[in-house]
């Protein structure tokens, strides 16, 4: 049986939250002891509305924030504890798809230059000949054109700009790659592109993916397994198509309401009533973060916070289940 490729068990991370004067107020648990596991040539979807925790998580996973607790582990080994060489090599084989393709390339530098630069970084490559080329044949892979190495960001259009940051992602051959809404901000069409390209490329690859989005609809169609953040906690995890068939919690019973049907004949009748906004995670609700919003919450709910329990191939975090 294979290992994970990429784990991470009670994942925390803390903001302070200070006045004016500099005096702590309180504290933000924007990931609050989330485990989850990344098997090879598998797509993780995560899944959540804004706020949740979910781009958190992906700097956690990435080590661009230190966490205040839990372990990450990849390849069977704690991140933390590995040495410069070994963390170097680790950042080299998990690699991010940024959500923004306008924020996230420097306009300053061209496109080859800015490609060609973790080669010649990390030494992969050590002539810039070579680099050019390893890039001209990675651009066309995604669509562009060697032509494209001599233009600067604000020359392509938004589609292009994710297709040049996903060959950023790619150009040093990681094993994982954490994708952060990286369709949020395109048009419907060309997110039906990137999506397209982003799984030929994993077959191509043999790439792991970590999938974030707030769209469960489109997560379901590609991931293998997801998982439900709310307010930095785990609510499900599960096989894709038996999570949005027959999901259990009921706030990914929300989710999955508030994708709109094209088709008013197929829309769901017995839809989930909506009960206001998400709590501030400053002054998260007791017992169960989301039992405020629940229209099947009970006095035990108030009370005590559900664990995340097994039921068949998945975990829930619910009292009712």
């Amino acid at each position: 049986m294979s290992i994970p490729v990429l784990e991470g068990r009670g994942l925390k991370k803390r903001y302070p939250v200070k006045t004016p004067l500099g005096r702590v107020r309180g504290v933000v648990r924007a990931v609050d002891g989330v485990t989850f596991d990344l098997m090879p040539s598998e797509i993780l979807g995560v899944v959540g509305e804004s706020g949740c925790g979910k781009s958190t998580l992906a700097r956690l996973i990435l080590c661009l924030e230190p966490f205040d607790g839990g372990q990450l582990f990849f390849m069977g080994r704690e991140v933390r504890a590995q040495r410069e060489r070994e963390m170097t090599d680790f950042r080299r084989k998990v690699q991010i798809v940024f959500q923004d393709p306008f924020s996230s390339l420097n306009p300053r530098m061209k496109v080859g230059n800015m490609l060609m630069e973790p080669l010649l970084a990390h030494r992969v490559l050590h002539s810039k000949v070579q680099a050019r080329k390893e890039v001209a044949g990675l651009l066309e892979r995604v669509g562009l054109s060697p032509q494209d190495m001599d233009r600067y960001p604000h020359q392509f259009s938004g589609g292009q700009r994710q297709r040049i940051g996903i060959a950023r992602a790619l150009v040093l051959n990681p094993l994982v790659v954490v994708a952060d809404e990286p369709t949020s901000s395109l048009d419907v069409f060309v997110q039906a592109q990137v999506v397209n390209l982003m799984l030929d490329l994993m077959e191509e690859r043999g790439l792991s993916y970590i999938f974030i989005s707030h769209n469960l609809s489109l997560v379901g169609q590609i991931a293998q397994r997801i998982m439900v953040l709310y307010l930095g906690q785990v609510m499900e995890v599960g096989p894709a198509r038996q999570l949005v068939e027959n999901p259990l919690h009921p706030y990914t019973r929300l989710l999955l309401d508030s994708v709109p049907v094209p088709d008013p004949t197929k829309a769901h009748l017995d839809r989930l009533p909506s009960l206001g906004d998400v709590p501030s995670p400053l002054n998260p609700p007791p017992g169960c973060p989301f039992h405020p919003r629940c229209p099947r919450a009970q006095e035990l709910c108030e009370r005590e916070k559900p664990t995340l329990r097994g039921r068949g191939d998945r975990q829930v975090a619910c009292h009712l289940v």
